[in-house]
C-alpha cells in the first residue's frame, strides 16, 4: 500500500495551489512590466524620429502606469513575514464617546471594504454589534486575499477623527477614538492545547446583516479563555454549531499568537503594542475640520484629500509603513 502523498492532502493542495497561483500571478505582472517598459522606450523613440512634442503627453501617462504598477511589485516584495500572505481578521472598537465614537467606526469599516473592494479581496463579516444610536459599536471582520495580512498589519492601532459632530446641535468640534486589531488567519490544524476547563461559552441572538436566521435564534457564539482573558465571537454562521467552530478557530489563532509575541522580537512584526482607545496612543489623525488632512504620526504619510482616503486609498499609508518597518529592522541588524 502506497504511503499517501503530498496531494492527498486536500488542505495542502490548497495551499500548494494557491502558492503556485501567486508566484504565477507575479511573473505575469513581471512579464507585463517589462513589455510596457519596451512600449515606453518605442513611443520614446518615435517621438523623436517624427519631432512630435504632442507624443509627451501620451508617454507621461504611460510612465505613469508603469511607475505605479512597479511600486506595487517593489511593495509586495516585502512582505515576508511569516503570516503575511494570510487572510486578515480585523476588528473595530469604539472608544469613549457614544454615538460619534460609533459613528466613526461605521465610517471607518465602511474605508477598509472600499479598501478591500479596490484590491479585490472578500469581506466576510464575523460579528456586528450595533451602536445604541446610530453607527457601529463594534464589528470583527475576515479580509479574504493573498497577502491581506502583509498590508493590512499596517493598519493596526487607534485611529483619531476630528470634526463637526453632526450629532452635536451646537456645532462643535468633537474628537472621537476607534481601535483597530489587526490578526491574521492561521489554519485550524496548528497546535495549541487548550484545557476546556478554561473556556466560558456563552450564545447570544445574532444582531446584524447576515441571512434569515438573524435574530430567531440564540445562533452567536461568545468564547472566553479564562486564563488569558481573550474573547472572541462569530455571529455569521447559519448554526450555531458552525459559529463554534469559527471561533474556536479565531480562539486558536490569538493563543498561538499570544505564544508568539513571548519572543519580544515579534512583538512588533504581528500584534504591535496594546494600546487604550484614547489621547497620545493613535497612529493616524483624519481632520476634516477646520482643515482637511490625514496623517500617519509613524511614517509622516499624510494626504489632504480626506474623502479619497475615506473612498479606501489607502496604498500610500500602507506602503509607507511597509517601507517604514523595513527600515527599522534593518537598522536593527
Amino acid at each position: 500500500m502506497e504511503a499517501p502523498g503530498f496531494w492527498d492532502d486536500p488542505d495542502s493542495s490548497n495551499k500548494k495551489m494557491k502558492e503556485l497561483k501567486n508566484l504565477k500571478d507575479t511573473v505575469e505582472l513581471y512579464d507585463k512590466l517589462a513589455g510596457q517598459f519596451e512600449d515606453i522606450e518605442t513611443l520614446i523613440e518615435m517621438a523623436y524620429e517624427e519631432e512630435d512634442p504632442e507624443m509627451a503627453e501620451e508617454i507621461r501617462q504611460e510612465l505613469d502606469a508603469f511607475s505605479t504598477e512597479l511600486e506595487e511589485l517593489r511593495i509586495s516584495t516585502l512582505l515576508s513575514g511569516e503570516y503575511d500572505k494570510n487572510n486578515a481578521i480585523l476588528k473595530l472598537n469604539a472608544g469613549a464617546g457614544g454615538t460619534e465614537s460609533c459613528d466613526w467606526c461605521s465610517m471607518l469599516y465602511r474605508m477598509y471594504t472600499r479598501w478591500a473592494e479596490r484590491k479585490g479581496y472578500q469581506i466576510e463579516v464575523l460579528d456586528y454589534l450595533d451602536g445604541e444610536e446610530a453607527g457601529i459599536k463594534s464589528v470583527t471582520f475576515q479580509v479574504n486575499g493573498i497577502n491581506a495580512y502583509g498590508y493590512l498589519k499596517a493598519e493596526k492601532g487607534v485611529h483619531r477623527l476630528v470634526r463637526i459632530s453632526p450629532f452635536n446641535a451646537q456645532g462643535k468640534r468633537q474628537t472621537s477614538f476607534v481601535s483597530l486589531d489587526v490578526m491574521p488567519e492561521i489554519d485550524d490544524d496548528i497546535e495549541i492545547e487548550i484545557n476546556p476547563d478554561d473556556l466560558r461559552i456563552d450564545t447570544y441572538r445574532s444582531s446584524g446583516a447576515g441571512g434569515q436566521h438573524i435574530n430567531k435564534t440564540s445562533s452567536a457564539i461568545r468564547i472566553t479563555h479564562i486564563p488569558t482573558g481573550t474573547v472572541v465571537q462569530c455571529q455569521n454562521e447559519r448554526s450555531q454549531f458552525q459559529n463554534k467552530d469559527k471561533a474556536m478557530q479565531m480562539l486558536k489563532a490569538k493563543l498561538y499568537m499570544l505564544q508568539q509575541e513571548a519572543n519580544a522580537e515579534k512583538l512588533s512584526d504581528i500584534r504591535g503594542e496594546v494600546k487604550e482607545i484614547g489621547w497620545g496612543n493613535q497612529i493616524r489623525s483624519y481632520v476634516m475640520q477646520p482643515y482637511k488632512l490625514v496623517k500617519d504620526l509613524r511614517t509622516g504619510e499624510e494626504s489632504g484629500n480626506v474623502d479619497a482616503v475615506m473612498d479606501g486609498a489607502l496604498d500610500p499609508f500602507i506602503n509607507a509603513y511597509l517601507k517604514w518597518i523595513t527600515t527599522r529592522k534593518d537598522d536593527q541588524e
